[in-house]
């Protein structure tokens, strides 16, 4: 059950936000100790044992422990929240998030399912239209078509600051293992290195109008920063799924206005954790009292105008001929609707191009790799359409469900809220589980899927071929994806397996799966929907590291039309459906029976260990790290 502690945690009124907002020169860190540091923390808790069982009397709990505004939650969305919120009793801050709004309500105007570019065009624009504030995470960071698209955006930012006589605050935060993490997971980055080689943003001189400062973060050993979310004049917020490079991914991203800002907000300060210098101009101004006045009159939240479906936006961006948004030749739009209309222009066919060679051209901007189309054509009504129109009339519930990084290199912080909002899900789904995400090892997943098999619920599954097999080889990891998949076929019936569909990821262009060892069509997605309705969205893989030890920020809401939104956009904007199925035994293999090229099989421990630290040292070497 829900205890009395959290009932208490839930309900107080003040958060890491509220206390910052009256004394904004306090380091958040030590507010979180002085609000929280009195609970002990317990690491090694066994979920098993502190897991409530499901329960109408547990969903009222949780309904008193959240904000929802006018937004009516469902039984599965509060039994999945209560779950989470149990987790608090370990550790009150196993959220990343003040207690008090771990739980709220708001929209999601936009959703981006595409290339990793197409996703920070959209915060590159956001960052553009900020007056006041931008608070900017994300994991790893190098030079690429995304961060010259944010070094453009801070630019074009300082430039329409100085016309306005303003000063805009602007914090950066990105992940960077070092010696110096030892004494402090958090340090600070110097202009000379951030306008370096490496990360190359601007230098102070060509932005004299912005005060930018910015931290790495890494807990050492494997406390990875892998959240990856921005917020701007405490509006508005993106939670993103990628990172900031140049590859070959698909990426998710949603962007989402209301109450829940505010949540996103107090995450964005506890990660920061140090004095903000200068504090943040909203410290005082929450969302929910509608953020920081600003001089732009374009709609948001609730004043936003209607949806629209996704043959009305492929048919507008084949009407016009917009210029791309693109490093070096900037194109900024005022709105959001403009922006959809002048994405889906750059994945309209060109003059002798057809639909098919279209989106080729989109998928290879940022590949290093670049290949032609193998797919079918593309028909009319079948067209990419990476922006996605998800506004709806009224709020829908959110939460979210986190967790914090930790570095010690054992499996005892499990028990946290964004993992039992997982299980939660699946456990009380009475229809379908659709699951999409880089790679599907994590050790307690496949028994949750199998117990949900058995229970005759359907479980569907997106994974990338090959993803990241030279870390997931190695033993305690987890396994590849086809080992992991495999396994799970072992553990049930041939009744079962007719229930279960593994997919591996296949690009809009192609026709089969390609191994991401070549680089060339990879997903990076990460999303559950349960039963049409519940989705979790955000940073979180479905593998050991994410399970264990990153920091993640995922939102979870409970909408079916968002959802019906989210999965159409998944399968219109891949063929892995359609080409990806795998064989009975959970292995991809062609028309002649073959496995697709890089399949590494099934290595026993020691060769796993050599092939995993031999392919590790080849992606260190090939990211620079030599």
């Amino acid at each position: 059950m829900v205890s009395e502690n959290v009932l208490q945690l839930c309900q107080a009124t003040e958060t890491i936000s509220s206390v910052l907002a009256k004394d904004p020169t306090a380091a958040p860190g030590d507010v979180v100790k002085k609000l929280y540091g009195h609970h002990k923390k317990i690491f090694n808790r066994e979920p098993e044992k502190d897991r409530g069982t499901t329960s109408a009397q547990l969903q009222e709990q949780a309904l008193k422990c959240g904000h929802w505004g006018p937004t009516q939650p469902s039984p599965l969305f509060l039994q999945a929240y209560a779950d989470a919120l149990i987790c608090l009793d370990a550790d009150p801050m196993a959220g990343v998030v003040s207690p008090p709004l771990m739980g709220s309500h708001g929209t999601v105007p936009l959703t981006v399912i595409g290339p990793l570019a197409d996703i920070i065009r959209h915060c590159s624009n956001m960052i553009v239209r900020a007056e006041h504030e931008v608070f900017f995470i994300t994991c790893s960071w190098s030079p690429s078509v995304a961060q010259r698209l944010i070094k453009d955006a801070l630019i074009e930012l300082s430039r329409r600051s100085g016309e306005r006589g303003q000063r805009v605050v602007v914090k950066m935060m990105y992940d960077k293992a070092a010696a110096a993490n030892i004494i402090d997971a958090h340090q600070l980055v110097k202009p000379a290195a951030y306008s370096g080689e490496k990360i190359q943003l601007p230098k102070p001189e060509e932005i004299p109008n912005i005060d930018l400062e910015i931290i790495s973060l890494h807990k050492l050993v494997l406390g990875t920063l892998h959240a990856k979310f921005c917020v701007v004049d405490r509006k508005a917020a993106a939670i993103m799924s990628n990172n900031m490079e140049d590859n070959d991914n698909v990426e998710m991203m949603i962007h989402v206005e209301g109450p829940i800002v505010d949540s996103i907000y107090d995450t964005a300060l506890i990660t920061w954790n140090n004095h903000l210098n200068p504090p943040l101009p909203s410290h005082a101004t929450p969302a929910t009292e509608g953020g920081l006045p600003t001089s732009n009159q374009t709609p948001t939240y609730l004043d936003r105008g209607p949806a629209r479906e996704q043959h009305e936006i492929a048919a507008e961006g084949q009407a016009v001929r917009l210029p791309e948004h693109i490093p070096g030749d900037p194109h900024w739009d005022t709105d959001i609707n403009q922006e959809i209309t002048r994405m889906q222009s750059a994945y309209s066919m060109k003059p002798n191009e057809s639909r098919l060679q279209a989106a080729n051209r989109q998928l290879n901007l940022a590949c290093k790799h670049p290949i032609p189309p193998s797919g079918p054509e593309i028909h009319q009504g079948e067209e990419m359409t990476p922006y996605i129109s998800s506004m709806t009339a009224i709020p829908v519930p959110m939460a979210l469900v986190s967790r914090p990084p930790y570095g010690p290199p054992n499996m005892h912080n499990v028990y946290v809220p964004q993992n039992e909002a997982w299980l939660s899900c699946i456990r009380n789904a009475t229809r379908t589980v659709f699951i999409q995400t880089p790679d599907l090892n994590a050790a307690p997943l496949a028994p949750a899927l199998a117990a949900a098999l058995k229970r005759g619920i359907r479980v569907t599954y997106y994974i990338c071929f090959g993803y990241n097999d030279a870390g997931e080889i190695i033993p305690g990891q987890g396994g590849t994806n086809d080992q992991a998949a495999q396994a799970l076929v072992k553990s049930i019936t041939e009744e079962e397996r007719q229930l279960l569909h593994i997919c591996y990821y296949v690009g809009k262009d192609q026709d089969h799966p390609i191994h991401q060892s070549f680089k060339q069509r990879s997903c990076h997605i990460k999303l559950l929907i349960v039963d049409e309705h519940v989705g979790i969205q955000g940073s979180g893989n479905q593998d050991t590291q994410s399970w264990y030890h990153s920091q993640e920020l995922n939102v979870m809401l409970d909408s079916e039309e968002i959802c019906r939104k989210w999965r159409e956009g998944i399968e219109r904007n891949q063929n892995t459906e359609r080409f990806g199925v795998a064989a009975k035994d959970g292995v991809w293999r062609d028309g002649d029976g073959n496995p697709g090229a890089g399949y590494m099989g099934n290595p026993g421990k020691v060769e796993g260990l050599f092939k995993g630290v031999g392919g590790m040292l080849k992606k260190m070497r090939d990211k620079g790290g030599f």
